[in-house]
């Protein structure tokens, strides 16, 4: 064999190996192939290894699994004109191969960019109060609003999340103020029906100690246990005025019957003349 044979035989060799390389393809778990013959699709190849036509065929491989995309930072007016800057995150997977590559380019530059403008839109149509405490409603419209343009891709969007929700400022301290405000106005409420609960109980307790005059004494004594714990050294406790006066009056009352008794006694005694023995 001459030379000549030998470069031919290796050049037929590394053009076989090269055409079996070329026709070799192996499709992953979690893609799918879309198969080009001539610039036509023919057909859709799942997984495993598949033989194609080198040069005539082509087969582009599709990823199936959830693709975690970044909505970026922008700024929003809201419905009320508060502007805030709001970031966000959409989760999509391609459902129809064949759609996301001949519908479209680029899907994730397509979803990106509708992603985007799909969130200034929603957000613009609500208040900063709604933006702040409807978040779930928010992200639901979203991805509502992103399905139904991104199914004629071939794609679904699975899960649309605000991220990061950035105010002004002077929001910020607006809003703490209407905070600390709320908050003071239900201490104060608290505050006032512990008055009005505990007016109500002294009343309950004060119509028991009219009632039941012993009450008040046995409340005089607890007071006065009460009080000794401190262990002062004088004390000075108020006695009942009421009950004060009334002992008074009946001591007045007797001392004068007394007087009025003695009275006649004494007439009595200095009329009656003295005998001489």
């Amino acid at each position: 064999m001459d030379l000549t044979s030998i470069v031919v035989l290796i050049v037929v060799v590394i053009l076989l190996v090269t055409l079996a390389r070329m026709s070799i393809r192996i499709v992953r778990q979690y893609e799918k192939g879309v198969l080009f013959r001539l610039g036509r699709v023919i057909g859709v190849r799942m997984p495993g290894l598949r033989f194609i036509i080198p040069v005539i065929d082509k087969l582009q491989i599709v990823s199936l699994r959830i693709v975690t995309m970044p909505i970026q930072s922008q700024g929003i007016i809201t419905q009320d004109n508060v502007s805030v800057d709001i970031s966000a995150v959409a989760y999509y997977r391609v459902i129809d191969a064949v759609k996301s590559v001949v519908a479209i380019e680029n899907v994730a530059a397509a979803i990106n960019q509708i992603a985007q403008t799909t969130l200034r839109k929603v957000v613009g149509r609500h208040s900063l109060d709604q933006t702040l405490s409807e978040t779930e409603r928010i992200n639901t419209d979203i991805r509502e609003i992103l399905d139904a343009l991104t199914l004629e891709w071939g794609v679904q969007v699975t899960l649309v999340e605000l991220k990061d929700i950035q105010l002004p400022e002077s929001m910020k301290r607006a809003m703490a103020r209407q905070a600390e405000a709320e908050r003071e106005k239900r201490a104060k409420i608290i505050a006032a029906e512990g008055e009005s609960i505990a007016a109500a109980a002294l009343g309950d307790a004060s119509d028991t100690m009219m009632a039941h005059p012993l009450a008040l004494q046995l409340r005089n004594l607890q007071s006065l246990v009460e009080i000794a714990v401190d262990k002062n050294s004088t004390v000075v406790f108020p006695a009942p005025m009421m009950s004060t006066i009334a002992e008074l009056a009946a001591f007045l009352a007797r001392e004068s019957k007394a007087a009025q008794a003695s009275a006649p006694a004494t007439a009595s005694a200095s009329a009656t003349p003295i005998k001489a023995a």
